[in-house]
């Protein structure tokens, strides 16, 4: 149970911020930057993070079950556990937000993955650290 609620708490709260970031970018809008245009940046994040919550909570709780399934299988370790988040979070967000709009390029290609792989890796990260249950130790 603990290892859903940090994908569900850590999730859309990064992702939202990444993906506000992502669209920042790609609109143009951080071509020239002061603290009163960074005030208005997380003025935005925090006023839309109701909104990431609403939409992400279900996506991130779908990365957590497929998390959940690999840590039940014995032969993966946690870093390769790891590893595989966070390659399932940047297909998943690369679907999802890559194709929006006229831009392409490989920055937007990096900048749409990343939305989804730095969650995944975070938050499975920190389920390993927090919510796995220590494995017995069987005698050879």
């Amino acid at each position: 149970m603990k290892r859903y609620l940090i994908f569900a708490a850590i999730g859309p709260f990064i992702g939202g911020f990444l993906l506000l970031v992502a669209t920042t970018v790609a609109s143009g809008y951080w071509a020239e930057s002061s603290p009163g245009e960074v005030a208005k940046f997380l003025g935005a994040f925090f006023r839309t993070l109701p909104f990431s919550y609403l939409f992400g909570i279900v996506p991130a709780l779908m990365v957590g079950a497929i998390d959940d399934i690999l840590f039940h299988v014995r032969r993966i370790s946690p870093a390769l556990r790891v590893a595989i988040m966070g390659a399932v979070g940047f297909a998943i967000a690369q679907l999802l937000y890559g194709q929006r709009g006229p831009d392409t390029g490989a920055a937007l290609f990096m900048l749409y993955g990343l939305i989804g792989l730095t969650p995944a890796v975070l938050s499975s990260w920190l389920a390993h650290r927090y919510a796995d249950e220590p494995q017995p130790v069987h005698a050879a």
